[in-house]
């Protein structure tokens, strides 16, 4: 018969026994494949420094909370990671220099859930933008890696709004840009809305309200903007267009452009040099109410209709698809063309403006055929 000391000992070994956790299958298959379980992680960001190493998170939640003064967020998870945002980001007023919050994730979805992030632009703007007055950080949020970015308002920029910076193929879809309030005693400026420094991009579905740029593609090839609308800017700009910068194959399709000085431009440096616009379409925009220029192309900026330079030509813009029709105040220009070095045929067939005093073009070897204006 076994001893007393005998059965305590094995019943502390099955004890023990017991106590050793079974992996589960996943696990089981983790250890045999080699496979990181950290990067199947969800992690909570809900402070500045939870939000300081994601990069073991394939999915993150993003709750409420505030940025203090100083303090910015960079949010870098795994690659192939879900973003969802349940609650408002608001940023304290502070010294930082922009980007105030990153999005660096490749092949990322970014849902913001229909919440804010919110710049508390009242606490910097002074009419001056980044021009002068008070130090305002720029741009307020940048979206880098690429991905899909859906469903949130960025409320009240300091200055820029959205810098897009992608590295593959992005879409920004449903995306609200909302400066209306610095629309009070015009003290919101370069409150542009997309700032596009980026190649296969799609912004689709978004709305801006501010008092700059809806959208200005300053470099990149393989860009689609499309069913925008955009209020009291200053439309959609295909630049400004500095040296050594390249735009080419894009397409501007059904965008609603109300108000503002502008409705679309191209407007090159009259400085630069090694630098080109080419194959651009307007497909089906409306645009109305605007004050200056419906259409403006030209190689003199910072001057509407100066002396244009001629480093930087333009070739193969067309108004096709579908009819852009475009009403301007009776003090604007339907369209003006300032070209110091723009050549080919541009079929300008479906354009349709009206209004103003007119049309202005020197346009320099380029001939546009067809259209009204």
């Amino acid at each position: 018969m076994p001893s007393i000391t005998s059965l305590i000992r094995f019943a502390a070994l099955l004890t023990a026994a017991v106590a050793v956790p079974t992996p589960v299958d996943g696990e089981l298959l983790e250890r045999a494949t080699g496979t990181d379980t950290a990067k199947r992680t969800t992690c909570t960001v809900n402070s500045v420094a939870s939000a300081a190493d994601l990069s073991g998170c394939s999915a993150v939640i993003i709750t409420a909370f505030t940025v203090p003064a100083g303090d910015t967020i960079t949010l870098a998870a795994a690659s192939g990671a879900t973003i969802t945002q349940t609650g408002d980001i608001t940023f304290a007023k502070t010294t930082a220099a922009g980007p105030l919050i990153t999005f660096d994730t490749d092949n990322v979805v970014y849902n913001g859930g229909d919440h804010n992030i919110n710049g508390n632009g009242a606490d910097y703007w002074d009419g001056q933008g980044t021009d002068g007055g008070s130090t305002k950080p720029h741009p307020f949020v940048k979206f880098k890696g690429y991905g899909t970015f859906e469903d949130v308002t960025i409320l009240n920029s300091p200055a820029q709004a959205i810098s897009v910076g992608t590295t593959g193929t992005t879409v920004i879809q449903g995306i609200t840009v909302n400066n209306a309030a610095g629309n009070t005693d015009s003290l919101g400026a370069n409150t542009d809305g997309f700032d596009i420094s980026a190649s296969d991009v799609t912004l689709s579905k978004n709305v801006v309200t501010n008092q700059d740029d809806c959208v200005a593609i300053n470099s990149g090839s393989s860009i689609v903007i499309e069913d925008m609308t955009c209020t009291g800017s200053h439309g959609i700009s295909i630049g400004s267009i500095a040296s050594d910068k390249t735009v080419s194959g894009v397409k501007i399709a059904r965008n609603t452009i109300t108000g503002g000085l502008y409705g679309l431009r191209i407007k090159v440096d009259s400085d630069a040099t090694d630098a080109s616009v080419s194959d651009i379409t307007y497909e089906a925009n409306i645009l109305s109410g605007i004050t200056e220029y419906g259409v403006l192309i030209t190689q003199s900026y910072p001057d509407n209709d100066g002396t244009p330079g001629t480093g930087a030509p333009i070739t193969d813009v067309n108004f096709t698809g579908g009819t852009t029709t475009v009403s301007v105040g009776s003090s604007a220009y339907t369209l003006v063309i300032d070209c110091g070095a723009c050549s080919g045929t541009w079929d300008f067939s479906d354009l349709d403006a009206t209004g103003g005093k007119g049309h202005i073009i020197a346009s320099n070897k380029a001939v546009i055929s067809g259209g009204t204006y």
